[in-house]
């Protein structure tokens, strides 16, 4: 739902510096920040700079309202964690290994590490090691310890209620004001999608090898963050699958541009049109990972694709993954302002109803 610096001037492992001319070009083009608010789809670009949005934020103010400022909004820098961090939703570790250490990331938040404020938040501290350089990490390992599996997507239960509260908020504004208020909802829409594509778009760009562990459940924004890894490992009951169109949107945070710059566009608009799942088996086959392995082993796995990735040079691997992996920018920006655009829909807000009150003990699968 930014680009990842280099070492920004660390040593490696090794004792190697990185070339001067690569840090600073790294340094240039991603600056150790996370935006805080949001950019503006185009249609609330030009709406931002009119007197009719003025006068919308007085009278929405009136109510207890607020909508950004129009302009360029200024990004805040996250502190570095460090090398080891806990937190509610992930925790991080560097790893010694037989050819240096890896960063070992463990999500384990329940029911199902549903990507919501609090997880976004701790990403974001992520985000920030992995561009300080990792700890001298040559390699980042991703993994899930919830039985259900690796990620069931966004905190719809979050999405749901954070909707119901603007609406009322606005809704002592008359029709205008409550046409107002779903603009309020879509700049903080937009700001959370920002925030979201900020990090994966660091992991999916890193200058070190991401690798993936993946069982069970893949959903959604889960699937969406495993696809910013370089090599995924999945046992035999992990399950990828965009189920967003029974919600009325499309996958907001990445997922189509970059399944779509790995796969086949038969593959995307199979997983995308139909909602369905993709076993591991299936998902080996199209090429999505490359190994599939016994349940409960990819970790295991995992740690040793991790391992191995360590032996290389890091210069070495941060210019081989950037000829073979290029960020798709123009489509991640097209889907964003898509998904802005299509979350105020009454179908969206009915389907988000259905899924909170749901009593399925399994309400992830399509």
């Amino acid at each position: 739902m930014s680009e990842v610096g280099a070492m920004s001037g660390n040593e490696t492992p090794s004792g190697e510096q990185p070339s001067r001319g690569l840090r600073a070009e790294r340094a240039e083009a991603t600056p150790n920040v996370v935006p805080a608010t949001t950019r503006l789809g185009a249609w609330q670009a030009r709406l931002v700079g009119s007197r009719v949005f003025r006068a919308a934020q007085r009278e929405l103010a009136r109510v207890g309202v607020a909508l950004p400022a129009a302009g360029p909004r200024p990004a805040v820098r996250v502190p570095d964690p460090g090398p080891s961090f806990e937190g509610r939703a992930l925790r991080w570790a560097l790893v010694p290994n037989a050819a240096g250490a890896h960063l070992e990331v463990e999500l384990h938040r329940a029911p199902c590490n549903e990507i919501g404020t609090t997880a976004l938040a701790e990403l974001e501290a992520l985000a920030t090691f992995v561009r300080g350089g990792a700890g001298g990490a040559k390699a980042l390992l991703l993994h899930s310890t919830v039985p259900k599996g690796f990620c069931a997507g966004a905190d719809l239960r979050e999405l749901y209620a954070a909707l119901i509260e603007r609406r009322a908020a606005a809704a002592g504004a008359g029709p205008i004001g409550r046409a107002l208020g779903q603009l309020a909802i879509a700049h903080e829409v937009r700001g959370f999608v920002d925030r979201i594509h900020a990090v994966f778009d660091t992991l999916d760009m890193a200058p070190l090898t991401t690798v993936g562990a993946v069982h069970g459940f893949c959903f959604g924004g889960g699937f969406e963050l495993a696809l910013t890894c370089d090599v995924l490992v999945a046992d035999k009951s992990a399950r990828f699958a965009f189920p967003e169109l029974r919600l009325g949107l499309v996958p907001g945070f990445g997922g189509i541009p970059r399944l779509r710059r790995d796969l086949g566009n038969a593959v995307v608009r199979d997983l995308l049109l139909t909602g369905r799942s993709m076993n591991a088996s299936r998902a080996h086959e199209v090429g999505l990972v490359s190994q599939v392995v016994p349940r409960g082993s990819a970790l295991e796995i995992a740690r040793k694709v991790a391992e191995q990735a360590c032996r290389f040079d890091l210069e070495t691997t941060a210019r081989a993954k950037a000829f073979t992996k290029p960020l798709p920018r123009e489509a991640l920006a097209r889907e964003k302002d898509l998904f802005v655009e299509m979350i105020g829909s009454p179908v969206v807000e009915a389907a988000l109803r259905k899924f909170v009150e749901s009593t399925d003990v399994r309400p992830y699968l399509p």
